[in-house]
């Protein structure tokens, strides 16, 4: 009989909701390491536990969604990496081994690695059209403005190289520490820190029109 492989049904609006599941092969993962918030259920996934692999979704799936369509822009592909990413978790959870990283790094850095494979495959459309030149007249509605600045910084950060892009977006939209965002990239906080200062910098001229 042909194995199958857990899918997660629908996107968000299901994202406790699983079918045609099977155990994953290997050994157990490791002993929970409290430095680690999701090391726990990370060892019950590596048993098998279907159960710790919905609260995993539940807790991880709309940050990896927001991640993913903050750096490609489209709602259907960010689905796609976010359900991605968490199946790859389901696979290595036996093989984890607890306190060489957090879980939640390795999984950002899979996020991330699956958003980049995409960009490469397309690289001319991370935007689609060029960006309006803007209106001398103000708008009198408040949330077309919103609209205007919230469409105005999408297409600027995706002019941004992608490092800058991944540092910037991880930073400001994922609420993660600068240490954090280093794991997840592979560099250094200083490093880090040179990244961040150059996309902001670069972000700046790009909204002011530069």
């Amino acid at each position: 009989m042909a194995a199958t492989r857990p899918v997660l049904a629908g996107s968000r609006r299901a994202a406790g909701r699983l079918i045609r599941f099977r155990k994953p092969a290997g050994p157990s993962a490791a002993a929970a390491f409290v430095e680690d918030p999701d090391a726990e259920l990370v060892a019950r996934m590596g048993q098998g536990d279907e159960a710790a692999f919905r609260l995993l979704i539940d807790r991880k799936l709309p940050r990896l969604h927001a991640l993913a369509q903050r750096l490609l822009g489209g709602a259907g592909e960010a689905d796609d990496v976010a359900q991605e990413a968490l199946l790859r978790a389901w696979r290595q959870a036996p093989r984890w081994q607890p306190g060489a990283a957090r879980f939640d790094t390795w999984l950002h850095r899979v996020a991330l690695n699956l958003c980049t494979d995409i960009q490469r495959k397309r690289r001319e459309v991370v935007m689609a059209e060029p960006p309006d030149r803007a209106d001398p007249a103000p708008l009198a509605d408040q949330a077309m403005q919103s609209e205007e600045t919230a469409r105005r910084v999408r297409q600027a950060l995706a002019r941004l190289p992608p490092r800058q892009r991944e540092a910037i977006v991880l930073q400001t939209y994922q609420d993660l520490s600068n240490v954090e965002i280093a794991a997840v990239l592979e560099i250094s906080v200083e490093a880090l820190e040179s990244l961040l200062s150059r996309g902001r910098r670069m972000l700046r001229d790009l909204l002011a029109g530069g």
